[in-house]
């Protein structure tokens, strides 16, 4: 490959590229990062500088970068085959993983569908639970119940349950029609209620939305204890309980998405363990591979896989699949990140870091612009705002968060906000050390850019 200069590489990119969720015509104008390689929690950019990963890739790296039992096992793979179709086919890794997965998955779940993304997987989980009761000959149930904040992704299904309208207003007239319950945001609470006086008022419109439209509704998609991309909004306790519960008493289908929250991102393999809830469906991707390659999975119960089996000419076959799914190499760097899980106990060793990174917010927690820290496991959002008592935020041209993102960089740390809400989320390898360095430079960065 062509060796071009730093300056050589923004030019031809800022010719060239289009960037995802980036206003163009600023990148045209910035100065930008480049990262030429990782190792470990850090990132290096194309002039030799070190970064923590604080954003995990995206909230995709599990185990640092360059692990040597992940390069290893798609290394392996590698010398036998690097794609194959699953359509019609299968392969030792895709059998081995499904196992692997259903053994760690929540109870109920008895099948795997693969894909290539979250976006995906939530797409497939949609047409699933629509084809599921059309292929049991209950049509009317057509309907689709998600929260306002949710994102599930960015395909039209997905867009479809989402809630973001920042993101998705746009393509309103793409979208198939769905109902939108309150969002769980006690901070700023839609309903004009204070938590816990509240009640879980947000949860009884759930219960309005599905006895008003009671036989019609076919699931109720929820991201379970945090909505990430909708500001890293946290559930009350017994939310998601209360959620599962009402689905279940109107018979409608529970879907969870597990996209950014599976893996250890909270302190359990998966959300739901925190209130023992079981979905009907749950999606899960990013960290399914360690952050290393394109994955995602759909589960199902088996009553659910039950009802698209039949006769050829009955047509219940679930019409859907992807070039790349159960890609061997993805699948090889999931088995890879499992047994890692298992190996070194990630889980039980995740604990003493979710403390310390609790203890050290409390100190952020106190800045004058800071109006609420909601954390779950190692997924942190700071909520920066202009006045904080009255909860004023900052308007949104000064594009707040991304200035603290960028004062940041000073300090070694990439962090991405949500517009002025800050997002910590870095590798479950994070050192204590790395901890502490992380939420120091947190500090400087917001005290540098707010208390001007």
């Amino acid at each position: 490959m062509k060796r071009y200069t730093s300056q050589q590489l923004a030019r031809i990119d800022k010719s060239y590229i289009w960037h995802p969720f980036t206003q163009m015509k600023s990148w045209e104008k910035e100065d930008i990062l480049i990262i030429d390689k990782g190792k470990g929690n850090y990132l290096f950019d194309v002039n030799g500088k070190r970064y923590i990963d604080g954003v995990s890739s995206l909230w995709a790296n599990v185990h640092g970068h360059r692990h040597p039992r992940i390069d290893a096992a798609i290394n392996r793979q590698l010398k036998k085959i690097a794609h194959s179709t699953f359509l019609g086919l299968s392969h030792p890794g895709a059998i081995i993983l499904s196992k692997m997965l259903i053994d760690i998955a929540p109870e109920g779940l008895e099948r795997v569908f693969y894909s290539d993304s979250g976006a995906t997987a939530v797409e497939i989980a949609i047409k699933i639970a629509l084809q599921y009761w059309f292929n049991i000959g209950k049509h009317q149930r057509h309907i689709f119940v998600s929260l306002n904040n949710a994102y599930h992704g960015d395909t039209i299904g997905s867009v479809s349950v989402g809630g973001i309208g920042l993101f998705h207003a746009t393509y309103k007239p793409l979208l198939f029609k769905t109902i939108k319950a309150p969002s769980p945001y006690c901070y700023r609470g839609e309903l004009g209620l204070d938590y816990p006086s509240c009640k879980l008022a947000c949860v009884k419109k759930i219960d309005d939305i599905l006895t008003k439209n009671e036989g019609r509704v076919a699931a109720l998609v929820l991201e379970p204890m945090i909505q990430a991309a909708g500001g890293f909004i946290i559930s009350p306790p017994g939310y998601l309980t209360a959620a599962g519960r009402i689905a279940k008493r109107h018979d409608v289908l529970l879907i969870l998405d597990e996209v950014a929250t599976g893996f250890g991102r909270t302190g359990k393999m998966f959300a739901c363990e925190h209130e023992g809830v079981h979905p009907d469906i749950m999606a899960v991707a990013k960290g399914i591979s360690a952050g290393y390659l394109p994955l995602a999975a759909t589960f199902t119960t088996q009553n659910i896989y039950n009802a698209f089996l039949g006769e050829y000419a009955e047509k219940k076959t679930f019409y859907h699949g992807h070039t790349y799914t159960a890609n061997p190499l993805a699948v090889a760097a999931a088995i890879a990140n499992l047994e890692l899980f298992q190996k070194e106990k990630i889980i039980q060793k995740l604990q003493p870091k979710i403390r310390l990174l609790s203890r050290g917010l409390e100190k952020i927690k106190k800045l004058q612009h800071v109006g609420q820290i909601r954390r779950i496991g190692m997924m942190t959002g700071i909520e920066l705002v202009l006045d904080k008592k009255t909860k004023q935020p900052y308007p949104f041209e000064q594009r707040t968060g991304a200035k603290v993102c960028s004062e940041i960089r000073k300090y070694g740390i990439i962090l991405r906000p949500l517009d002025d809400v800050i997002v910590l989320m870095p590798p479950l390898s994070i050192t204590e050390q790395q901890i502490a360095h992380l939420l120091a430079s947190v500090e400087k960065a917001i005290r540098a850019v707010t208390e001007i």
